[in-house]
């Protein structure tokens, strides 16, 4: 157990850029390495729950919000580890969720599981509404998947803007870990073209690129289809071993 868990979000409000892959992955990842690691899926669509193999009608992130339910009873202790699953209830979080200091819901409710968890690990949704905003304010740190695609690019300030409010008025303290490429193609032109425009943009914006570049490979989706972690069913995969290499550059930048 720790008493300096850090929390980890990964953030896009762009779809299909392979955060919830990336969420994944450093969930196991991070278990592989011996640490203690708690999901938290803030997605709506439960994409992360359902391929951990959860229980989608059990109480998760929505009542933990609510605080309907007790902390503990939210954790589910799946075959890949601990989660707090998401649920359709949670596309209602903007007009529900209205009360004056509602941005610190999730960060008030996760402090139960800082004394147990090495990691806490969360999965966005795919745009800048309330749960977005609770995410970044409850996070220590911030991945920011990107797709190789223009609209990924053009997304990028509206986040930072997002990110900089936060950091004005809830979350000083907000640490941007770098932009992550995932599903890139260094065969083609345009990727080539793509990923050096993301490499300007992020030193425009002040951050970086990890050095680990996810490639596309279709052990991805196979692995989300059998509920199964990437390291388990493709470990020998050249996306695996991008996802790992992404985990443990992530890693060294915590220690450097």
């Amino acid at each position: 157990m720790s008493q300096n868990c850090r929390i980890l979000a990964f953030a896009n409000q762009k779809g299909g850029v392979g955060k919830t892959s990336a969420s994944h992955s450093m969930v196991a990842g991070l278990t592989m390495k011996g640490y203690k690691v708690l999901a938290v899926d803030a997605d709506p669509q439960g994409n992360l729950s359902y391929t951990m193999g959860a229980d989608l009608e059990a109480p998760g992130v929505y009542e933990l919000m609510r605080g309907v339910c007790n902390p503990k009873d939210a954790v589910q202790k799946t075959m890949q580890g601990d989660l707090i699953s998401g649920s359709l209830l949670l596309s209602g979080a903007d007009m529900e969720f209205n009360d004056t200091g509602r941005e610190y819901i999730l960060s008030e409710a996760l402090e139960a599981f800082l004394p147990l968890y090495d990691y806490i690990v969360i999965d966005s949704p795919p745009q800048l509404g309330i749960l977005t905003i609770n995410v970044l304010t409850a996070a220590h740190d911030i991945v920011i998947p990107m797709g190789a695609d223009t609209y990924s690019i053009i997304g990028l300030s509206q986040l930072f803007a997002t990110i900089g409010k936060v950091r004005k008025r809830c979350n000083p303290g907000l640490n941007i870990s770098g932009l992550l490429m995932a599903r890139h193609n260094s065969r083609t032109v345009l990727g080539r073209d793509l990923k050096d425009t993301i490499e300007e943009k992020a030193q425009l914006l002040g951050t970086t690129v990890f050095k680990s570049i996810i490639r596309e490979g279709v052990a991805v989706k196979e692995a989300q289809t059998g509920q199964e972690s990437l390291f388990t069913t493709a470990p020998n995969s050249n996306v695996s071993m991008d996802y790992m290499g992404f985990v443990d550059e992530y890693l060294r930048g915590r220690v450097a």
